[in-house]
């Protein structure tokens, strides 16, 4: 008898307000602080979680990428809490300017990462760690040298993205960890089809969350993850210098061991905005049906979608997401004239 197919769910463009779910809450750190003091201060949080030969999986970016973390503060980070540490990344599925491990390099020198090791962890070729519960894959495929780590800090911009509605921590270990040939492919494309991006809206969601759970599990209580709310344009990092104007306000710096909740956290912060602050990225995420990856991630057991956000610029007070997004700055794009806001230039 054939086996069944498996089927995507539904519902990835319907937001899910907080008094709707239901569990346990998990805790997520927040701050104002877009500084390398405010992310130090973030990592302080959740940092004693890591041990041993710890990665930094973040993106690197295109070359020249306008949006991706400040590279000033990653160094500090570094040099005041991991210094042995290496930033990780894996060579990309679509042909460009990081397809291949030596045009990677010359973009990750491009970029200005040259203050600590950069590991391409597929650079010498895959190895495979199992997804336990999954109905699209049994295992997902990786860069080889993730193997050689004990303990990864994701550190995500989050963003819109083209395809995936949004990009959290998620994204960053389900697509970022998976290797440029194998892994990605498994997530993007129908085997058999000549339109390699053949995979999209909930079915889409549902592989990534796949993959980043393999991650996910494979360093236990030894991953943390980090969000930086700045700079969200609605497109990825991989657009590099074709990204769409950002027109959303800037937020803050989420820390938490649970990768839902800090996902679903800064979701929350996005909805909770002015429509005129968050139409566009609102927009982008609902279209791609990109909230599927909450959901999947909760049936998933990743994690969980209730959460005590915990304010660390305030006594460590707890706060709803509204309270975290009240008063926010127009967008100022500060690569324009002093000033002027990124959707007059």
């Amino acid at each position: 008898m054939a086996e069944i197919e498996p089927q995507p769910g539904k519902d990835g463009d319907i937001y899910v307000p907080y008094d709707k779910r239901s569990g346990v809450e998990s805790t997520v750190y927040f701050t104002r602080d877009l500084s390398a003091e405010g992310l130090i201060k973030a990592f302080d949080t959740v940092g004693g979680h890591l041990h041993g030969k710890t990665g930094i999986k973040l993106h690197t970016g295109e070359p020249h990428g306008p949006n991706i973390i400040p590279r000033p503060w990653v160094k500090a980070l570094i040099e005041q809490k991991l210094p042995d540490a290496n930033i990780v990344e894996t060579n990309t599925y679509y042909e460009g300017d990081r397809y291949t491990t030596e045009q990677h390099r010359k973009t990750i020198e491009t970029n200005g990462w040259t203050f600590a090791p950069v590991d391409i962890m597929d650079e010498d070729g895959t190895a495979e760690i199992p997804v336990r519960g999954g109905k699209w894959f049994d295992h997902m495929t990786v860069g080889s040298h993730m193997l050689d780590y004990d303990s990864l800090l994701v550190l995500t911009h989050f963003k819109g993205h083209a395809m995936g509605g949004f990009g959290g921590s998620n994204k960053n270990i389900g697509i970022g960890c998976a290797d440029g040939r194998i892994g990605k492919k498994a997530i993007h494309t129908k085997v058999h089809n000549n339109n390699m991006w053949s995979i999209d809206k909930e079915e889409l969601m549902e592989r990534i969350s796949e993959s980043a759970k393999a991650t996910d599990n494979f360093f236990g209580d030894r991953i943390v993850y980090i969000n930086v709310m700045r700079n969200m344009s609605v497109s990825c990092d991989c657009e590099g210098v074709a990204a769409q104007p950002v027109v959303t306000p800037n937020v803050g710096i989420l820390a938490s061991t649970d990768i839902l909740a800090i996902d679903q956290a800064c979701i929350d912060m996005v909805f909770a905005m002015k429509p005129e602050e968050n139409h566009d990225l609102v927009e982008r995420i609902t279209t791609r049906h990109g909230l599927r990856q909450l959901s999947y991630m909760k049936e998933l057991g990743m994690g969980n979608d209730r959460y005590k956000l915990i304010d660390l610029d305030n006594d460590n007070k707890r706060i709803v997401a509204k309270d975290a997004v009240q008063n926010l700055k127009p967008f100022v794009d500060t690569r324009a004239p002093e000033g002027k806001p990124a959707w007059e230039k």
